[in-house]
């Protein structure tokens, strides 16, 4: 990937950011359609993740989602210092963090939000989410059957107290929005009864072969709005998440069978649908040319309606992203973790 040097203006083959589609929240704040990811650090050195922020922010992205367990903000944030020193508008960008879970005492929850915005370089977050509805702990990069002897299941009751203490950081000014990652219906529903300050938005595993129809319509009539990780079907995820189970969305035909028609990858398809389907993807990559196209393709002509619906057609249900080292008891199964009876799953 070409360099560009830091704080550089807007690249000559840039989008017009002004043109990418929004997505409006409740409060009235608008959010990009797409966004960048940075979850990448199982494969890419957070430099190069760092410097992917910089060319995407260059090309016109203006929306990007970062994690402290991702461990690469402190890199990102010299990205930030060098993209508003190029003259980009703090105003103008939406930035992500998330609180990760060993952090979900009340007493936690501030300063690792302060920690994020120093690491970061940023006065404020747009939007800040508990990454996980379970304040499971386990070691960054750990095997896929590593389980902490602290496990333990949801309980709603002190998610509750986490989120009295996420409610504070939108009353002092730390961040503009919160929300939530990774949770399902029942677990939305006990949160939306006892919020103070709603949810904005939901982020999830979305893509053509895990379409999650009933979660995703659900958050849309609250008023959420739903943020989809994974939404090529994540190629270089973790090697400890993949199963033999898993599909390729890049791979099947329906998928392809558009990309040709259309001259573009498969994973630009992926893409195009998430928007047009009205969640905000947000598509990971190092290579230049892999997210401008992502970026490019909100502003072109539109998907057929017959393509959506072939699309619509070819959920597989695949979880690609199980979650199996947050279970909290032996002889439990990953589906556990995601309330597949419609009620939470008991202690």
């Amino acid at each position: 990937m070409a360099k560009q040097p830091s704080g550089s203006p807007a690249a000559r083959d840039a989008v017009d950011p002004k043109q990418v589609p929004q997505r409006v929240l409740y409060t009235g704040a608008r959010v990009p359609a797409i966004g960048l990811g940075t979850f990448g650090s199982d494969r890419f050195p957070g430099e190069a993740i760092a410097e992917a922020v910089r060319g995407a922010a260059a090309v016109g992205y203006r929306h990007i989602d970062c994690a402290s367990i991702y461990g690469n903000e402190r890199l990102i944030g010299q990205a930030f210092r060098d993209i508003l020193r190029g003259g980009v508008r703090r105003e103008d960008l939406w930035v992500t963090s998330k609180l990760w879970n060993d952090k979900h005492a009340p007493k936690d929850v501030g300063p690792a939000c302060e920690q994020s915005l120093k690491d970061l370089q940023l006065d404020y977050l747009d939007l800040f989410l508990v990454h996980w509805p379970f304040p499971n702990y386990h070691p960054p990069g750990c095997d896929v059957d590593s389980r902490s002897p602290d496990a333990k299941p949801y309980v709603h009751e002190a998610f509750l107290k986490t989120w009295r203490a996420m409610e504070r950081l939108v009353e002092t000014g730390l961040v503009r929005h919160i929300g939530t990652s990774n949770m399902t219906v029942p677990k939305l529903r006990l949160l939306l009864g006892d919020a103070r300050v709603k949810p904005a938005c939901n982020e999830m595993e979305l893509h053509p072969h895990f379409q999650q129809p009933a979660l995703f319509e659900f958050v849309r009539s609250q008023g959420i709005v739903p943020i989809g990780f994974c939404p090529i079907g994540s190629p270089t995820r973790p090697d400890r998440d993949k199963t033999e189970t898993d599909t390729v969305d890049i791979e099947d035909p329906v998928i392809v069978g558009i990309a040709r028609r259309l001259n573009v990858h498969p994973a630009v398809v992926c893409v195009k649908w998430a928007v047009q389907r009205g969640q905000v993807p947000i598509p990971f990559s190092v290579h230049r040319n892999e997210y401008l196209a992502n970026l490019r393709c909100t502003v072109s002509p539109p998907l057929a309606d017959a393509d959506m619906r072939a699309i619509a057609g070819i959920d597989r249900n695949c979880r690609l992203i199980k979650g199996q080292v947050f279970l909290w008891k032996d002889g439990q199964s990953w589906e556990d973790l995601w309330d597949p009876e419609g009620a939470i799953t008991p202690p």
